[in-house]
């Protein structure tokens, strides 16, 4: 088969874990079979980790409250605020 971008380049055939992708050594493309990003998408999502545990601390909640009480300091507005009221 040929390459779609360099016309004159033959494509090379390679199987990675069972997934066959035709590649191109002089535009570097790469070009999937029929089928075979269908593969790859079950693969993906047979294999995608589990959210991680959410992260309950006790200090990190007391540290969340500390930080509201603290009152913040107004902001200067800007030049442009002036404009748009």
């Amino acid at each position: 088969m040929k390459c779609p971008i360099d016309t004159n380049t033959d494509l090379q055939m390679s199987e990675r874990q069972g997934i066959e992708i035709d590649f191109c050594p002089e535009c570097r493309g790469v070009w999937l079979d029929r089928g075979e990003i269908d593969k790859i998408i079950k693969r993906s999502m047979a294999t995608a980790p589990a959210a991680p545990a959410k992260y309950d601390d006790y200090q990190d909640r007391s540290r969340d409250d500390h930080s509201r009480d603290h009152h913040s300091r107004k902001r200067r507005k800007g030049f442009l605020s002036e404009l748009f009221d």
